[in-house]
């Protein structure tokens, strides 16, 4: 049994589709541990300025998303609050010897990301109304993507380890993928995949406190060579919403697996190894 929680504020205005990205996000973790996801309990926080329509706009999204993802919302519970949130806790199952964690990569695994970084970003260029209509529905897409068919490419793989990219950014995930590991991991961050546009929010400095927690955070574990660009590593750091699973596979399935990620209509993108441990958890070239 894997059980999980995950609840936040909206992030976007139309509040189907915050119900959506919200489900989504709370249903990650048990693909990332190589489970099924079966049944949730709704979280609800409730303004009392929210309307009616509002709320059932919210609860549908997350229900259309849990029947996507084959999920029962057996229930629930709901709480007045000044600031909205939505969640859920997630109930999911694995064979023992499918469970994934986030600790059992190998020397030489390659590192696979299937979901392009910067959702922390465009949310809060959002949120300043900087983004243009065609790049808002790219984000919000991206993050109410469910990373159920990324999780079903990879199941009879055999990944050392898997976790999905959320609120530590990828260099936070992929130092606790490392450490745990006892391992070293070295990221080409001009081969990671960004959002459009999201590179030049970096540069015009639009950027999410959260990021710059992280880097504070990761200062001693993280090694960042003079080669990569400013902008491409502040996006490293940014905490993404709902994001991409961070795969760590033998170089000998590495290609099947990008391949299968590829016929179900995934990005997968090769992004660094894992190396003998050394001084640093992660470096970024």
């Amino acid at each position: 049994m894997i059980q999980t929680i995950d609840f936040f504020p909206p992030i976007v205005d139309d509040p189907y589709e915050f119900g959506q990205i919200a489900a989504a996000n709370s249903i990650s973790d048990v693909y990332a541990m190589g489970g099924e996801p079966k049944t949730a309990l709704n979280l609800l926080c409730v303004a009392e300025s929210m309307s009616k329509d509002v709320i059932r706009a919210i609860l549908a999204g997350g229900a259309d998303k849990a029947m996507e993802a084959g999920v029962i919302i057996a229930g629930g519970h709901s709480i007045e609050d000044p600031e909205p949130k939505y969640g859920m806790a997630v109930t999911g199952y694995a064979h023992p010897d499918q469970v994934r964690t986030n600790s059992g990569a190998k020397e030489g695994d390659l590192i696979i990301l299937t979901k392009a970084l910067g959702s922390g970003i465009l949310t809060t260029a959002l949120g300043a109304d900087l983004l243009d209509k065609e790049t808002e529905k790219l984000v919000i897409k991206t993050m109410a993507h469910l990373n159920k068919y990324a999780a079903e490419a990879m199941q009879t793989l055999s990944p050392s380890a898997c976790t999905d990219v959320t609120g530590f950014g990828l260099l936070g995930h992929l130092a606790e993928m490392a450490t745990g590991s006892d391992l070293s991991a070295t990221v080409i961050s001009q081969n990671v995949p960004l959002l459009n546009h999201a590179i030049a929010f970096a540069k015009d400095g639009i950027i999410p406190g959260g990021a710059y927690r992280n880097r504070d955070f990761l200062k001693d574990s993280i090694e960042i060579s003079n080669e990569a660009k400013r902008e491409i590593v502040d996006i490293l750091f940014d905490p993404q919403t709902s994001g991409g699973l961070l795969i760590a596979i033998s170089e000998k399935d590495a290609d099947t697996l990008l391949k299968r990620l590829e016929g179900a209509g995934e990005s997968g993108v090769v992004i660094g190894q894992f190396k003998q441990r050394s001084s640093h958890a992660v470096y970024v070239k």
